[in-house]
């Protein structure tokens, strides 16, 4: 995954027309394209190998099953083109070192901490420890939350030099800027720029804010 803007859109529509229009507009100005279940399910897991000709895909299926579920379903991932999965780390050390080991030609990002509220009662308390097992099975990096950037300082203690994928920036409240300065490598924004008239000035207007131009 490139890094030359710290952007990625987050691509929750759930049609292949428009979907497809806003990443043509926005693939110059971000590194890559996270999709989600809205949009797979939609279109049809072809979705990504389509997306994939504008920008590197990140399948964000949060997979946390069994071990060997988890392997059938990062396997999928990458015959359909990503070029990285998510996964939850809560589901336990084998679960993960199956997503991990299956995903060796991409890159598996775990979960550590989540942005929204809910996460604050099971999966937050646990974040470092993730992170920890994490980096401890191979995974090329974590989430963080970009709505609470001492978070991310913190996580950032514990993996040291691997990657960072804050999300929650725009809609959900966390600024770009904020989360890059406290140790994220990329942020992650969706509704901001796939709901803007113009996405690819939005994604523009994000990326000014990362460098400070």
């Amino acid at each position: 995954m490139r890094k030359k803007t710290r952007l990625i859109l987050a691509l929750d529509v759930t049609e292949r027309a428009p979907a497809l229009e806003v990443a043509e507009q926005v693939a110059p100005v971000v590194d890559a394209i996270k999709v989600n279940y809205p949009i797979i399910l939609g279109c049809g897991i072809g979705i990504v190998k389509e997306l994939a000709s504008y920008s590197d895909i990140i399948c964000d299926l949060k997979v946390a099953d069994v071990p060997n579920t988890n392997r059938l379903i990062v396997q999928h991932a990458v015959s359909a083109g990503a070029k990285g999965v998510i996964c939850q780390g809560f589901v336990g050390r084998d679960s993960l070192e199956a997503c991990v080991d299956a995903g060796r030609r991409i890159d598996v990002f775990v979960v550590a901490e989540m942005s929204h509220p809910g996460s604050n009662i099971f999966i937050n308390p646990h974040a470092e420890d993730i992170a920890r097992m994490a980096m401890n099975v191979g995974a090329a990096g974590i989430i963080a939350p970009g709505t609470r950037p001492e978070r991310i300082r913190a996580l950032r203690k514990v993996v040291g030099k691997a990657l960072i994928l804050a999300p929650g920036i725009g809609a959900q409240g966390g600024k770009a800027s904020a989360a890059i300065k406290a140790g994220a490598n990329y942020v992650i924004v969706g509704r901001s720029i796939y709901q803007a008239e113009d996405p690819r000035a939005a994604a523009e207007v994000i990326v000014r804010e990362i460098t400070g131009d």
